[in-house]
């Protein structure tokens, strides 16, 4: 299990990128957007960096869903690759059996 702290601290994360996705979609098409004049998009490209740093999508870490895990994680799944196993072995994913060779 991970530290309740980090995944409180992903958890965060995640709420600031859903507040300031609007905003900062905006600010970036401005800062993008090569007929606007060149002093406008470095104001867009100002007011970008004077956001909090953690409303950055790139900044949320992929975490299991049972335990918090952040490495080793299924994205279709959204779990690690241990409780996967786990869950798998208990009969509790459909479909899933351990393979034997």
């Amino acid at each position: 299990m991970a530290k309740k702290g980090s995944i409180e601290r992903n958890n965060n994360r995640v709420r600031l990128v859903a507040r300031f996705a609007a905003k900062r979609a905006r600010l970036k098409a401005q800062a993008l957007d090569e007929a606007l004049p060149l002093e406008e998009r470095f104001a867009a490209r100002l007011k970008l960096a004077e956001m909090p740093r953690n409303s950055a999508p790139n900044r949320v870490r992929n975490r299991c869903e049972l335990t918090g895990r952040p490495r080793g994680f299924y994205r279709k799944l959204r779990l690690s690759r241990i409780a996967l196993r786990d869950l798998a072995s208990s009969g509790l994913i459909p479909g899933m059996v351990k393979s034997s060779w």
